[in-house]
C-alpha cells in the first residue's frame, strides 16, 4: 500500500557495489520505495570498493568494513543519498554522520552448501577440498569435519560457483538469502541448520544507509521491518562488543519467538578445535543488552581456553 502524504524527497540517487548480487539486492529496496512512494526518480551508482579492485589479498587481512567504505564514501562526499549493503557486511560500529535508517524484511539467514556430489554436508567425502573466505565459516567447518581441506576461495557468488563447476573445489559455502535472490536456490545442496551452524551477525537482512538527514529517514522509515531491526541490532551489539568483524570466528542469529527474542551464538578458535557456544532469552525492548550479555557469556566461556590458544598463537580475540 502507498503512502499518501508526498515524500520530502522526490529524487533520490543511491549507491551500491557493482556485484550481481548488490545490483539484486538494490533493485529490491528501489521496487519497496516505489511501492510506498509512487513517481519516485532514482538514479543508481555503482562502486567499485577495494574488494572488487583487488581480489588476491584475504578479506580478513584489509580490516573491518572493506564491502561498505567505498560505497559510504559516496554519502559522505554527497554524491548518493543512500546506501544498500548486506547486513553482514556493515561493521558493528557505525559511520559518524551516516545512520541505518531501514532494514527491510529478512530473507533466510541460513548459511548454505553448495557441493559438486550428490547430498549435503554429512555426504561429502573426506579430504574433501572446501572453499570459504570467512573465517566463521573456514572454523565451524573445521570444528565440525576436521576432515576436511578448508580452502580460501574469492570473489562474487558468480564467481565462486564458476570455480565449483570448474573443479578448484569440491564445495563451497554461500548466504542462502544471497543464492534465492539471484535465483540459484536450486544450487544449494544442503542449508546449514542454525543451531549448529550460526550464521554471520546480520546475516540476510538489508541495511539502507543513508546521511542524518530526516528528509532522508522520512523516505525510509516504511521499508523499516521492527522485527528484523530488533533482531540486527541484538547481534550487531554481541559483535561490537567482541570489537570485531569479518576475521572474527563468530556467529550470532537473533529471533523473536512468541514475544520473547532469543539469541544464540558462537565464539571459535581459527583451527576450529576449541568453541564457546551461548544464547540469552529477554525483552525485545532490550536487544542491545541481551546482545552485549551474549557477547560477555562467551567470553566468560573463552577465557578459558585463551592461554592454551595463546601458546599456540590461535587467540579467539583476533583470529
Amino acid at each position: 500500500m502507498s503512502t499518501t502524504s508526498a515524500p520530502a524527497v522526490t529524487r533520490v540517487r543511491i549507491a551500491t557495489r557493482g556485484s550481481a548480487l548488490a545490483i539484486r539486492q538494490t533493485e529490491l529496496v528501489v521496487n519497496a520505495l516505489r511501492l510506498h512512494w509512487p513517481g519516485l526518480e532514482v538514479e543508481l551508482t555503482t562502486v567499485r570498493t577495494i574488494v572488487d579492485q583487488d581480489q588476491a589479498q584475504p578479506i580478513a587481512a584489509r580490516g573491518n568494513g572493506v564491502f561498505v567504505r567505498g560505497v559510504e564514501a559516496e554519502l559522505l562526499a554527497g554524491r548518493a543519498d543512500i546506501a544498500v549493503h548486506s547486513a553482514k557486511d556493515v561493521p558493528a560500529t557505525e559511520q559518524p554522520g551516516l545512520v541505518l535508517a531501514a532494514f527491510p524484511p529478512r530473507a533466510d539467514a541460513r548459511d548454505a552448501l553448495v557441493s559438486r556430489a550428490r547430498g549435503g554436508w554429512a555426504r561429502l567425502p573426506r579430504g574433501a577440498r572446501l572453499g570459504t573466505g570467512s573465517a566463521r565459516r573456514a572454523a565451524l567447518a573445521r570444528a565440525l569435519r576436521p576432515d576436511l581441506d578448508v580452502a580460501l576461495i574469492r570473489g562474487n557468488v558468480d564467481t565462486r560457483l564458476r570455480k565449483l563447476c570448474e573443479g578448484e573445489y569440491d564445495a563451497i559455502v554461500l548466504a542462502a538469502a544471497g543464492l534465492e535472490r539471484l535465483g540459484l536456490w536450486r544450487a544449494i545442496s544442503e542449508p546449514l541448520d542454525p543451531a549448529i551452524w550460526l550464521p554471520a551477525p546480520g546475516q540476510g537482512a538489508l541495511a539502507v544507509q543513508c546521511r542524518a538527514d530526516p528528509r532522508l529517514h522520512r523516505l525510509l522509515a516504511p521499508l523499516d521491518h521492527a522485527p528484523t531491526r530488533t533482531a540486527v541490532t541484538a547481534e550487531r551489539a554481541a559483535l561490537r562488543r567482541l570489537g570485531g568483524g569479518c576475521s572474527i570466528p563468530f556467529g550470532a542469529y537473533a529471533r523473536l519467538t512468541e514475544g520473547e527474542l532469543v539469541i544464540n551464538g558462537a565464539l571459535l578458535s581459527s583451527d576450529g578445535d576449541e568453541t564457546a557456544m551461548a544464547e540469552r532469552r529477554g525483552d525485545p525492548r532490550d536487544a542491545i543488552l541481551l546482545g552485549m550479555a551474549l557477547a560477555e557469556q562467551l567470553l566468560r566461556h573463552v577465557r578459558l581456553f585463551w592461554r592454551r590458544s595463546a601458546r599456540r598463537g590461535i587467540c579467539a580475540r583476533r583470529v
